[in-house]
């Protein structure tokens, strides 16, 4: 058990303030904003003590939302992401208004149902720098942006990548439709050679795929 001062005490786990909910080390929670103006801040706790006369705090890691950075809020920034940052902080655990899960970027993708308490995270943030860790993410479309789970994208048959409709020309409901979808670059590549009697052969059909690996900078790029 790590070392505290004199008349403090770690502490197992707190109970909300005015509920029944639980939270322990390593928990995400929301925190009272500031600001009442303001949606809660989310943070992780790192460590919960008491000082003996009922005063208890919890030493907590803060999660920053995109526009709470230095590059701010991009395009491809899911409404509930966040950066898990460098900032460590000492709170009232009364500022503690509930708990709320940060799942993985894969993890929150695979939801049915996305809830209130409902967060991911994919990258860790520096807040003094403003860098990134990856500092380099997987881009789609031909816009090359890293993808945003809000947004319907639609996959090419031939390469296999993915693609905005709007990028596509389509509109959302018309990309909804689709049962099958060949990509700007790849209509043109589907070449049917034909044998000397004129008729297509098959054995020579082929999709060639022009998917490629890009990456793109962090999400201040």
């Amino acid at each position: 058990m790590a070392k505290t001062k004199p008349g403090k005490k770690d502490l197992d786990s707190y109970t909300i303030k005015g509920t029944n909910k639980v939270v322990k080390v390593g928990d995400c929670v929301l925190m009272m904003a500031s600001d009442e103006d303001k949606p809660p801040y989310v943070a992780q706790i790192e460590k919960i003590e008491s000082d003996g006369k009922s005063n208890i705090k919890v030493k907590v890691r803060w999660y920053y939302r995109p526009e709470e950075s230095i590059g701010g809020r991009r395009q491809f920034h899911g409404a509930k992401e966040l950066f898990l940052s460098d900032h460590f902080d000492w709170q009232s655990a009364n500022t503690i208004e509930g708990i709320c899960v940060v799942h993985s970027f894969k993890g929150y993708t695979k939801l049915e149902n996305v809830g209130q308490e409902d967060f991911f995270c994919r990258f860790e943030y520096k807040a003094a720098t403003g860098a990134f860790t990856p500092d380099r993410v997987a881009v789609y479309c031909k816009c090359e942006m890293p993808y945003n789970p809000d947004d319907l994208m639609v996959q090419c048959d031939a390469c296999k990548d993915w693609f905005h409709p709007s990028c596509m020309g389509m509109s959302i409901e018309q990309a909804k439709k689709l049962d099958h979808f060949l990509c700007s670059e790849c209509q043109p590549e589907i070449h049917v050679k034909k044998t000397p009697n004129g008729f297509p052969s098959n054995s020579d059909q082929k999709v060639e795929s022009k998917r490629r690996k890009k990456q793109r900078r962090g999400p201040t790029e």
